[in-house]
């Protein structure tokens, strides 16, 4: 028995006075609604309604059995009502984790034109920390990888981001532009911890392929790679926005990710070095728990940042700077 059904059908036969008229109204045969009714009696265990030929008229149960009844149906039909409307309009809170770095550099330069499609939607960020693996106590969680993703969720690709070496423009006015990877030697370099496993420099040379980016590495190989030593290392930090801004006050050559420096490379205040060379690729991935149930805030969100910065394996921050006049 579909007893939210059974509910309705037994208001409906009080309001309209009669079972026929209760048919009428719901469309229904009249015998069907007399079984609704006896099946919710039965389910109960107690009699509803007393009938004559002539009237029908409520039990003392049964009259506080449909006052509960219209409160509960109410909820109902006002919880509907709000399902509906958020697919319709979104709203509410999405938790979203990401990368420091990236939420300075990147979010806090799309989520105004978010907020203008959905004004009713607030996003709360958690940002403290690296954010290398899945958090499924959050709606979104941003990750960047050098290697495929793994793992019981879903994940759409942001964008790629290659790791290139930056340096400002009075740093190479007073110690020269490094015109190739050996030359590094001699400069400043802002480097990661000594025990980090990606802290060594090496470099990879271009291809003609679309990547079109040479990698640098820890050792020489046969895709040409080499590796590259340096001497002077005046800053060791695993903090991106630190290295970013002492690159931008001049104390040396630092490697960073597009989507840090590529505003700062593409006004000028820092210079790509070594152009056509990069550190290493990562992947930008937004990702979410589970397909099944998502809530219409959450997939707004979601799909706006795969649009924002194109869902694609490029790199949208060194194309910007390859369209400049």
């Amino acid at each position: 028995m579909d007893q939210l059904k059974a509910m309705r059908t037994l208001l409906r036969v009080v309001d309209e006075g009669s079972f026929a008229a209760a048919a009428r109204a719901l469309n229904m045969a009249p015998a069907g609604v007399t079984r609704l009714v006896a099946e919710l009696e039965a389910r109960l265990g107690t009699r509803l309604i007393h009938r004559t030929t002539r009237h029908l008229s409520l039990t003392e149960i049964g009259e506080h059995y449909v006052e509960r009844a219209r409160g509960i149906l109410a909820e109902v039909e006002a919880a509907e009502a709000e399902v509906h409307s958020a697919h319709r309009d979104p709203r509410g809170v999405v938790r979203l984790r990401c990368p420091p770095a990236f939420a300075v550099h990147q979010l806090a330069q799309v989520l105004p034109g978010f907020h203008d499609r959905f004004p009713q939607v607030t996003v709360e960020i958690s940002a403290t920390g690296l954010s290398d693996e899945m958090d499924d106590s959050q709606d979104i969680t941003v990750l960047w990888s050098r290697d495929p993703l793994e793992g019981d969720f879903v994940a759409r690709r942001l964008a790629r981001s290659e790791v290139v070496l930056c340096a400002s423009p009075g740093y190479l006015a007073r110690h020269g532009t490094p015109q190739q990877p050996a030359d590094l030697a001699s400069h400043r370099m802002l480097t990661r911890p000594m025990n980090d496993p990606y802290e060594r420099l090496g470099l990879q040379p271009v291809t003609d392929e679309p990547p079109a980016l040479r990698e640098i590495t820890d050792e020489a190989d046969d895709a040409g790679r080499v590796q590259v030593h340096w001497a002077l290392t005046p800053l060791r930090s695993l903090n991106s926005d630190l290295k970013h801004a002492s690159t931008l006050a001049g104390l040396g050559i630092a490697a960073l990710p597009t989507f840090i420096a590529g505003q700062a490379l593409k006004d000028g205040s820092l210079v790509h070095v070594l152009p056509g060379w990069r550190v290493f690729s990562l992947t930008l991935w937004a990702c979410i728990p589970t397909r099944k149930h998502v809530p219409v805030r959450t997939r707004a969100l979601l799909d706006y940042l795969v649009q924002a910065f194109g869902g694609q394996d490029v790199d949208p921050w060194l194309a910007a700077l390859e369209r400049r006049p």
